[in-house]
């Protein structure tokens, strides 16, 4: 276990909290606890890089974490009214499929410049819907779940054979 994988790690902390504060309708908590998630996912990258800390481990955990982090509060939405499951689904599938495509490859790859997109879109998404609920907002998750799509079909592609 190196920093950079403690650090991943610590991410899914924040995880209850933002559940709470959305079931409290305290939406300013919810994003910063949010919002401090997704910041040590560029952190945690830092530090890999930076001090030489890149892992098997780390290249398998991350997009996990990063994955709960953003479902954990589009699952809430969901829960609340405010989101359609089905936008929900279509995420959930896409990165489903992606993470089994991974875990069936000889050697674990980092992400690429599209899944750093995918990743951005989704924050973005979750911290609109979050602050703004409503049918307007609804339309960065689709977007995001667009890029989502699209990023997976580009990491696929060159290796469909």
């Amino acid at each position: 276990m190196t920093w950079a994988s403690w650090l991943t790690l610590s991410r899914l902390l924040v995880i209850p909290g933002i559940f709470v504060a959305l079931a409290r309708q305290e939406r300013l908590w919810a994003v910063g606890l949010f919002v401090l998630g997704a910041l040590t996912d560029w952190l945690d990258g830092y530090v890999a890089r930076r001090f030489n800390q890149v892992s098997d481990l780390g290249k398998w955990l991350d997009p996990l974490v990063d994955k709960l982090l953003i479902l954990a509060p589009l699952l809430t939405l969901v829960e609340l009214g405010e989101v359609p499951g089905w936008l929900v689904f279509l995420l959930l599938a896409r990165e489903l499929g992606i993470t089994a495509w991974r875990a069936q490859l000889p050697q674990v790859t980092g992400a690429n410049l599209w899944g750093k997109v995918k990743t951005m879109s989704q924050v973005g998404a979750v911290v609109g819907l979050i602050l703004w609920p409503g049918g307007q907002t609804q339309a960065l998750l689709a977007g995001a779940v667009v890029i989502s799509w699209l990023s997976g079909m580009i990491y696929l592609w060159p290796r469909h054979a």
